[in-house]
């Protein structure tokens, strides 16, 4: 058990040390000597644990994966919080912004992690619509909602806001970004076939309406 723990141990300090340089030079300008320097080992203890730096980046991507999506999944479960509360607090609990997690968007949005930007797109494009489908689902039998697609509305849900709201992808002022935040919280009641004004009373309740929640 040792042995296993202290190659974890190892496999971490990898990780660390390629997730702040990621973030200093960017992932196309880490050198693999970099990591080693960083961490202190030999290039045959890299390799033994990556076969790569794009093994490693994968890697990185499946750590914030399980933060990113995680904490909506938490918010999912539970069955406290009313249905149109927790979906707006399941997508604001992807808004993984302060502490440590800042880290991840600040990376991603330089244009030498472009490839680590497509890959964690990917990830929220396939991991946060089952979420929001199991609330949706929900709100359907409570009847709060009344579509025939839910999965598929959570899935241009997702997309449009993670690419509309994001910075990278379209430039926007603070007023045109309230106008579209608005325009999308109306289209999703429609789309959801919600009482025209719920959602957008709940986002309100949270401060909501400028999109950041969606970056």
């Amino acid at each position: 058990m040792r042995v296993v723990k202290e190659a974890e141990e190892r496999r971490n300090e990898i990780l660390d040390a390629a997730d702040e340089l990621f973030g200093q030079k960017g992932f196309d300008g880490t050198s693999t000597n970099d990591i080693l320097e960083k961490v202190g080992i030999a290039r045959g203890t890299l390799y033994y644990h990556f076969k790569s730096k794009e093994d490693i980046m994968d890697a990185l991507i499946e750590r914030y994966s399980v933060r990113i999506l995680g904490a909506a999944q938490e918010v999912a479960a539970d069955k406290s919080i009313p249905v149109i509360e927790r979906v707006i607090r399941a997508v604001m609990a992807m808004n993984i912004s302060g502490g440590s997690s800042e880290v991840i968007m600040d990376h991603i949005h330089k244009p030498q992690n472009a490839l680590m930007h497509q890959k964690i797109q990917k990830v929220i494009i396939n991991g946060v619509p089952p979420i929001l489908t199991g609330i949706i689902r929900e709100g359907i039998g409570q009847g709060l909602f009344s579509t025939p697609f839910p999965y598929e509305c959570m899935e241009m849900v997702v997309i449009y806001a993670n690419t509309v709201f994001d910075d990278d992808m379209v430039t926007m002022t603070n007023e045109e970004r309230g106008s579209r935040m608005l325009a999308f919280v109306c289209n999703v009641e429609r789309l959801l076939g919600a009482e025209s004004g719920s959602l957008m009373d709940t986002m309100q309740m949270f401060g909501g309406g400028d999109g950041s929640s969606y970056e």
